[in-house]
């Protein structure tokens, strides 16, 4: 019997050559994104596009893409004429040094990399399996922002991703790389993950941009001046690493990885180490014979550690304290320490809750903590008070009471007043406490302590100055050391310099099958 068509051209049926060539062309389309010119823009700008970015970060040959071709559904605007397969975003999953981790590399090429509905819905799925998987997300951001064609349900996505942030947040390690425009509701994604990296002179980040600060305001301000990776790494401390381009950047997200677990019921990878002679004989001359002289925390570190290994986390923002991570051993270690080159180590509000936020993700991730103390108190001033160091302290106080991973402190000179108890001391649960020779636990300076205690005598001295150096020599030698506390228990054990690092690879080992649990309850209430 002839074919019946109705009089239409007859349905031409693909065959499998065609179906593999109709694949082969959506692949080649995908992978060029806004296209060529768009591209060469991006390069032209000295920023690498979502998918070089992707090969740097990812082990060769592991990432295995998610939704390249999904399409947006917008057709306001005359957006249904202008589609991308992808939408704007790489996601997926592949491997860093051999370890399973999830990404999203936002593409400026399309739309400038804004986030419509199905933008947000590929990076929520790869969120998902992140959770469900237990291993790392990282973003790549490159955004201007929401898809204002769409409207309420681009503001959605966000939601959904914040949403998402939230849940992952101490349950899998997420990194945040803001590679380009980062503003308006976009900013609050990176905000809410673990460490923000961003890039020098390209990249930006702030919730309103300099034309509407003008307006409001009536500041004239660029964008590298109000958000730029300078301004965040030394006066917000809202980034945590700031690099010089690109290439560093990825490069610091694969070193930060390398000290971190994949998500909470894990431990950091151990890299192998073979015990040998760990005297460390310069660590006897650091601190100076005046107490009041400074020296850098970051020599007490160095000489602690295992070469090399020290990853400084914030180095530029609230200086007066040192976090970072490094190896001990082998083992990844977090370490918090005053720093007396900067502000003579004193506590202040922007160096509380640097530490707190760090002490707070070495808990969550199971990393031990050591504390590097030589604090002369907390900074005093109307600035100060007013902007509620009483609050801000706490959090670093909260911090450390709550974590229940190995903690270890060595008291190298100054512990005075309440700065004592804040930097783990033994009253609020650290396990081990050591002191150098040079340690001088006591209330206050014992400058300070003999003028209040002694203020009587001094007044009827015939030579005041000569009796208050009297009394403060007295107070030093009966205070001013670590001797009364460790008589207390309140310090294990009084150690030269030179032995510390042994002494810390020894207790890190025992520590290392710690079992510390928290009173039953949903969630404490950190002074926020």
């Amino acid at each position: 019997m002839a074919n019946q068509t109705n009089g239409q051209s007859p349905v031409h049926l693909l065959t499998k050559a065609e179906k593999y060539e109709i694949l082969e062309a959506k692949n080649k389309e995908a992978l060029q994104g806004g296209g060529e010119r768009r591209i060469a823009s991006q390069h032209k700008k000295g920023k690498l596009t979502a998918r070089e970015r992707l090969t740097l970060l990812l082990d060769e040959g592991t990432f295995e893409e998610i939704g390249k071709f999904v399409e947006h559904r917008a057709t306001d605007f005359g957006l249904e004429k202008e589609v991308y397969l992808g939408d704007g975003v790489v996601t997926g999953y592949g491997e860093v040094n051999g370890r399973l981790v999830y990404v999203y590399s936002q593409d400026f090429t399309v739309f400038g990399g804004s986030l419509s509905e199905t933008h947000a819905e590929k990076i929520c799925k790869v969120m998902d399996l992140a959770m469900k998987n237990g291993a790392p997300i990282i973003g790549l951001n490159d955004s201007g922002g929401a898809r204002i064609q769409e409207g309420v349900v681009s503001l959605g996505g966000y939601a959904d991703i914040f949403y998402r942030n939230t849940l992952a947040s101490g349950v899998v390690p997420q990194l945040s790389a803001i590679m380009g425009p980062c503003a308006g509701g976009a900013v609050y994604s990176p905000a809410i993950t673990d460490f923000i990296l961003m890039v020098e002179n390209t990249s930006y980040m702030f919730v309103t941009g300099p034309n509407v600060v003008k307006t409001v305001t009536q500041e004239e301000v660029t964008a590298e001046e109000l958000g730029g990776a300078s301004t965040h790494s030394t006066k917000s401390g809202v980034t945590h690493f700031s690099s010089a381009n690109e290439v560093q950047c990825i490069t610091d997200i694969k070193e930060l990885l390398s000290y971190m677990p994949q998500n909470c019921e894990e431990d950091a990878p151990i890299y192998e180490y073979e015990l040998g002679d760990e005297t460390k004989k310069e660590l006897n001359d650091i601190i100076p014979d005046n107490p009041n002289q400074p020296y850098d925390m970051r020599e007490v570190i160095d000489g602690v550690v295992d070469d090399n290994s020290f990853k400084e986390v914030h180095k530029n923002f609230a200086e007066n304290i040192v976090v970072g991570f490094a190896r001990l051993g082998g083992r990844s270690i977090g370490i918090v320490g005053n720093q007396p080159a900067s502000m003579a180590g004193v506590l202040d509000i922007d160096a509380s809750v640097k530490g707190a936020r760090f002490v707070r993700f070495c808990d969550s991730f199971n990393i031990p903590l050591l504390v590097l103390e030589d604090v002369p108190g907390f900074l005093p001033g109307t600035d100060q008070e007013w902007n509620a160091i009483i609050t801000n302290g706490a959090k670093l106080l909260y911090a450390f009471s709550e974590a229940t991973v190995p903690r270890v402190t060595v008291i190298t000179r100054k512990a005075y007043g309440g700065a004592y108890d804040v930097m783990n001391s033994k009253h609020i649960g650290a396990d081990m406490n050591y002191a150098w020779p040079s340690a001088e636990i006591a209330v206050m300076g014992a400058k300070g302590a003999a003028e209040i205690i002694f203020k009587r005598e001094i007044a009827e001295a015939e030579d005041s100055e000569s009796k208050l150096q009297e009394k403060v020599d007295e107070y030093t030698s009966k205070f001013a050391n670590p001797y009364r506390a460790a008589r207390r228990g309140f310090i294990d054990e009084v150690i030269t310099p030179e032995n510390t690092r042994i002494k810390l690879i020894r207790a890190f080992k025992m520590l290392e099958n710690k079992v510390d649990t928290l009173p039953k309850k949903k969630h404490g209430n950190i002074p926020l």
